[in-house]
């Protein structure tokens, strides 16, 4: 039986049931107050929470369902039919499964042409002790983790509303020079909003009392999440990001994770020139695995829409390419 949920009396109860940051309440608190649809269920022991995104001009949506486990086929049934009474032309599903997990084989079901996350990440196992995490970690990186303590470099936990505002300035500084176009300041405003006291923290490596570089971490049952970054041009020699995520792990390690999630990565034997590269090789060197997810698949309910939107995605991406 699925049943939906509105009340917010249930939100321990969903909290408890969901596996991933992206399926708890508090995030889905965060969608509503940006004026996003958030549709709540669960089904036995499982819960599900879903996006449903407007698109621009036209009374048609898309539904979008992050990090889940893999939905049962009357989960399936129940979306499909509950998109054909909402006009929903797809809902996205990327669940929170390793790769060996199977997906359910149906005909409305096809792998998405158009992937939110990416299909690997690295994890590390935070159970061994510092000392264990230190060796087992890339010399170099071990190497600029001391190099960074010994110019002086600190790193505080601020997780208030001062802090995030450092955090941000260094965001979108970054974002900025790297040319990446990621979400806008009300999102992350709103994010932190929901999300503090609880689920997001923030770290800040200084020197001197100047900020050089900044992460909002999510941390949800047992894991922790290396979700957001920001680093300043200033006194880049003195390797202050390798020891800022150096305690993000210890950090992890008090708060009770047993694992730390790097949200993305390219896969193992990865192009050097590729754009992620440089991140992907950062994270690499504290000395995690890499993990490849399921993948991201489409739940198609309009079948002539979804053709027009994919055909209208890969215009609009042309065109944003020759438009550079």
């Amino acid at each position: 039986m699925i049943k939906i949920i509105n009340s917010p009396a249930e939100k321990n109860n969903f909290n408890e049931l969901a596996n991933h940051p992206l399926q708890s309440w508090e995030w889905g608190e965060a969608r509503k107050k940006m004026g996003i649809e958030v549709l709540r269920l669960i089904e036995g022991k499982n819960c599900f929470q879903l996006t449903f995104h407007n698109i621009p001009y036209i009374k048609f949506k898309i539904g979008y369902l992050p990090r889940s486990i893999i939905p049962s086929k009357e989960m399936l049934i129940f979306l499909r039919d509950y998109g054909k009474k909402n006009n929903i032309i797809f809902v996205k599903l990327e669940p929170f499964v390793p790769s060996n997990g199977k997906m359910k084989q149906w005909s409305n079901l096809v792998k998405s042409p158009h992937p939110l996350f990416p299909d690997w990440t690295q994890i590390l196992d935070l159970t061994p002790s510092e000392d264990e995490l230190l060796k087992k970690m890339h010399h170099k990186t071990r190497y600029n983790i001391r190099l960074a303590e010994k110019r002086g470099v600190i790193v505080k936990e601020m997780s208030t509303n001062e802090g995030f505002q450092i955090f941000a300035k260094l965001y979108f500084e970054t974002c900025k020079r790297q040319k990446y176009f990621g979400h806008n300041y009300p999102y992350h405003k709103t994010v932190w909003e929901n999300l503090k006291n609880g689920i997001s923290h923030i770290l800040i490596a200084y020197y001197k009392d100047i900020p050089l570089a900044a992460y909002e971490l999510f941390y949800f049952k047992d894991a922790l999440y290396y979700v957001y970054g920001g680093t300043s041009e200033q006194q880049r020699n003195l390797m202050a990001s390798n020891l800022l995520m150096w305690e993000t792990i210890r950090l992890g390690k008090k708060l009770g994770a047993k694992k730390l999630d790097m949200w993305g990565s390219l896969p193992p034997k990865y192009n050097l020139s590729d754009s992620w590269a440089g991140f992907t090789r950062f994270k690499e060197g504290f000395g995690g695995k890499f993990v490849k997810f399921i993948g991201s698949y489409d739940l198609i309910i309009n079948p002539f829409a979804y053709r027009l939107y994919n055909f209208l995605f890969n215009f609009r991406s042309v065109y944003l390419k020759f438009m550079r």
